[in-house]
């Protein structure tokens, strides 16, 4: 087992990409249940085991934060429960290449906000090619206007929550900041979740999935994510993450049988290219 782990940090690229195919693969599970539970239902069960499981592990110390620290946590929970309610509900009306791409435009617009150069016009150019090959416009698949806007503005909650994300990291300790956030999420959605699906979120068999859900999408991935980031760059973890849209894409091809045109993977490829070229040359300090 030691020797396994120390072969991952020894290649820490394959942290971020087992997390992004951890993260992927609980959508996926949790797609597939939308027939029996509804999403915000399943985002519930998500972020209320999620946050069960984060503060077993890392046992937060309530005491030693302030007021101040408390209301930036619970500012944070509400963008982490509204992000996570806006890219659910996307997932039922969308295919899960389309809406990871769609989401995306979140840190791609942070990224290219913090910087001045000439050089991130290609990226705009190049996502808005990818937006305009989604849209009516390019005379492609229709794509459901409600979960369009739905992955929208599940990218301006993403692009919130990488800068409250930020802040969160420096006032607390570890995983406390995270785990606490989760929970806070959690008790937003939860008359949402109980109002859409009542007592079905107590079936042994949905509770089951829901657990694993919460650990491939929120302890699995946050884990993950945080060792690799111990050990690559920002720009080197930014760029493996743009292929994120495509593994959405593929687990979903596989898993679930969801089939995209050529001119969706056209579209998912140019964001794909943009995310990555904003990371890439973008000064990071590392």
């Amino acid at each position: 087992m030691n020797g396994i782990k120390r072969g991952m940090i020894a290649f820490p690229e394959s942290l971020a990409l087992l997390a992004m195919v951890s993260n992927q693969l609980g959508a996926a599970i949790a797609k597939s249940l939308f027939n029996d539970i509804d999403p915000i239902g399943m985002v519930c069960l998500r972020t209320g085991l999620g946050a069960l499981f984060l503060l077993a592990f890392y046992r937060p110390n309530l005491r030693q934060y302030s007021a101040s620290d408390y209301r930036l946590l619970i500012a944070f929970g509400a963008v982490l429960g509204a992000l996570s309610y806006c890219f659910y509900a996307a997932l039922a009306l969308l295919p899960i290449g389309i809406a990871v791409t769609l989401e995306f435009l979140g840190p791609l617009g942070v990224a290219i906000a913090t910087s001045r150069r000439w050089l991130d016009g290609i990226w705009v150019l190049l996502a808005g090619m990818g937006i305009v090959l989604l849209s009516p416009l390019a005379g492609g698949t229709a794509l459901n206007p409600v979960g369009v806007m739905m992955a929208l503005l599940a990218a301006v909650f993403w692009g919130t929550y990488i800068v409250f994300s930020n802040q969160v990291g420096h006032r607390f300790a570890g995983g406390e900041g995270l785990a606490l956030s989760l929970a806070v999420a959690s008790l937003l959605l939860l008359p949402l979740g109980w109002a859409a699906s009542g007592s079905a979120l107590l079936q042994p068999s949905v509770l089951v999935v829901g657990g694993v859900v919460a650990l491939l999408s929120s302890v699995v991935l946050y884990s993950l994510e945080m060792e690799a980031l111990r050990h690559l760059p920002m720009t080197v973890f930014g760029v493996l993450m743009s292929l994120e849209p495509a593994i959405g894409a593929v687990l979903a091809f596989w898993l679930l049988g969801e089939t995209l045109t050529l001119q969706m993977m056209a579209a998912i490829a140019l964001v794909a290219i943009a995310a990555a070229g904003s990371s890439r040359f973008k000064p990071f300090k590392t």
